[in-house]
């Protein structure tokens, strides 16, 4: 087992996590307000944008493939290497499905143009 430090970016928060953890257990053992909800990997309520370092989240469904590279989801990722992330930060993909749900009828109305 193998620690890493996780920095949060904008914060003066740092934890330290094994690659056998999740970021958001020890956010959660420690003390810190890291946003979630489903804790499985799909609402991407914990995303963080991963500014520097690597995780591995194999069960994280909620993001693209491209995503994963850049985004984390605290709830699944454990850390591969010391990282700083910036909590928050939501991945292209949420954002396009809320534009959509907010957009509705005018959406549709400029498809038909």
């Amino acid at each position: 087992m193998t620690e890493y430090t996780v920095e949060f970016v904008g914060t003066d928060e740092t934890i330290e996590v094994a690659d056998t953890e999740t970021i958001l257990s020890c956010c959660i053992d420690e003390g810190i307000a890291q946003e979630y909800s489903c804790r499985v990997g799909m609402c991407l309520a914990c995303s963080a944008e991963i500014v520097e370092g690597e995780v591995t989240q194999p069960a994280a469904r909620g993001l693209t493939d491209d995503e994963s590279e850049e985004y984390a989801l605290t709830c699944m990722a454990r850390p591969q290497s010391d990282l700083k992330l910036d909590r928050g930060k939501y991945p292209p993909s949420i954002e396009d499905d809320a534009a959509t749900d907010v957009g509705g009828e005018d959406g549709a109305a400029a498809d038909d143009d």
